[in-house]
């Protein structure tokens, strides 16, 4: 077996990730990052339009006629904080935590989604004991918003056809196949009238859901914030009908599941009891199913400040029925595997603007007529209310043929490092595979990674041993490779 290099060096580099601000959409300073890096150790790497950033570096000596291997990781994160805490994602550095062997951040999500893996594809460049043929290392952007990266690639922008993607987060298996998503951005309007003398202004917020990846976590049943919060104030609308509101948001990503959500709401004084208890007593049953899953959930309805205008009654409540009718969470289920999802979405985005609202769906499915019956039915749901809605993001779904020859590789690899044959995993969230799979004839793909749990939730954390542990396998399983 291969003399692994300490781990610390992956550790290192993490750290120099997290101080480097890298939510999707504002790609630029970690691409600088990786440019610098590459520079350094006198690597020659390409940046294209969209910040994709592949380096290489050439074959351990010895071995320079080995196939061409590529390490697939995406360099942008969810970023999303708990609740309190200040944290502004293009500035702000992730502050990780080390206790009883897991990492996790200081009251936002870690990052190790993909910022484990892809510092250990550095960690690899930086080594020059590490035994391997041609390396290609790739990093996209945008992977978690849309995956316009993968989508842009150009087909020469890289040569290898034998990936490991180190983006999983299923510690004992190799990820083989992946869900195909759709994200579809809405818009419906929402008119200001001009707000009366004599009101009062109440922030009506539901915080403390757990939240979590929309496609790993969307069976575990946990409560939708901005649904959660439609449901409320519709019934209590039907007991006051003399309120309005003035904005409405929640959640902090597509592919969130939405944790908080708010509403500014304004009102004539002699309804405020009568909307406290009303909407206490709404939120009271309407968490009754989230118990377990969401044992935190608060509402909290305090003063708000004055506004001069509020959203026409009648187009709040259209938005409300709407997104109260769209399909939401696991839709149905794969029967030739046990407890994964065929078929989901997720509503994880509403942003407040001046004269709409602006909200996000994530579909996904491992079934193409199935994604195309769900895109259809939340067209149709939006369309009969005069909304706009266009797609973002549509990724294929994937599927390995987890009886190859490279897979054997890595399975054995697994078991001749770790003392297991790891598991074949089908995954209900979407990675970029499907997308290189079009691009690039002959790929192959094996997705490993260590376990993380909670990604895209301030409660992320990845486990210490598992890094160290897939660190190893993928040293011994690039010097298998180069010796084929």
């Amino acid at each position: 077996m291969t003399n692994v290099p300490s781990v610390d060096a992956v550790y290192k580099i993490f750290r120099q990730l997290n101080r480097t601000p890298r939510p999707s959409h504002h790609e630029d300073r970690v691409a600088l990052f990786l440019t610098r890096f590459a520079e350094k150790l006198g690597l020659e790497y390409e940046r294209d339009k969209e910040n994709n950033i592949v380096i290489r570096k050439p074959a351990t000596p010895g071995y320079e006629n080995a196939e061409p291997i590529v390490l697939l990781n995406h360099m942008d994160m969810v970023c999303v904080s708990a609740e309190g805490v200040e944290f502004d994602p293009l500035h702000d550095s992730i502050k990780p935590i080390i206790e009883d062997g897991w990492m996790r951040a200081d009251g936002t999500s870690l990052g190790a989604d993909n910022g484990i893996g892809l510092s250990m594809a550095l960690a690899i460049l930086q080594d020059d004991t590490i035994v391997h043929g041609p390396l290609e290392v790739l990093t996209t952007t945008n992977e978690e918003d849309g995956m316009t990266g993968a989508e842009a690639l150009a087909t020469d922008f890289i040569k290898g056809r034998k990936v490991i993607n180190l983006d999983s987060e299923e510690y004992d298996s190799i990820t083989v196949a992946a869900a195909g998503a759709c994200i579809q951005e809405i818009g419906m309007r929402a008119r200001r009238l001009k707000t009366p003398l004599g009101s009062t202004f109440y922030d009506v917020t539901i915080t403390g859901g757990l939240g979590g990846h929309s496609g790993v976590d969307i069976n575990k049943g946990r409560a939708n914030a901005i649904l959660l919060l439609a449901e409320i104030l519709t019934k209590m609308n039907k007991q006051i009908t003399d309120w309005s509101c003035h904005s409405f948001e929640g959640g902090n990503a597509a592919a969130s599941i939405p944790n908080y959500a708010r509403a500014s709401l304004i009102l004539p004084e002699k309804n405020i009891d009568k909307m406290k208890s009303s909407l206490k007593a709404a939120f009271s049953k309407a968490i009754k199913p989230y118990s377990k899953t969401d044992p935190n959930l608060k509402l909290s309805i305090t003063k708000g400040k004055p506004v001069d205008d509020f959203i026409a009654p009648e187009d709040l409540i259209s938005f409300m029925d709407t997104i109260l009718s769209l399909p939401n969470g696991v839709l149905k289920m794969r029967t030739d595997m046990p407890k994964v999802v065929q078929t989901s979405s997720n509503l994880g985005l509403l942003k407040q603007q001046k004269a709409y609202f602006d909200f996000f769906t994530h579909s996904r499915s491992f079934s193409d007529n199935q994604m195309q019956g769900l895109i259809q039915k939340i067209q149709h749901i939006v369309f009969e209310q005069d909304a706009a809605c266009k797609i973002i993001m549509k990724a294929p779904a994937w599927q390995e043929d987890e009886n190859s020859e490279f897979m054997q590789l890595v399975d054995q690899t697994f078991q001749d490092v770790l003392g297991f044959h790891p598991r074949k995993a089908a995954m209900h969230f979407v990675l970029e595979a499907g997308y290189y799979v079009q691009k690039f004839p002959g790929i192959q793909i094996a997705s490993i990674g260590p376990r993380i749990v909670e990604p895209h939730s301030p409660s992320e954390r990845v486990e210490l041993s598992t890094v160290e542990h897939i660190w190893q396998v993928t040293i011994e399983l690039l010097k298998r490779l180069a010796e084929k």
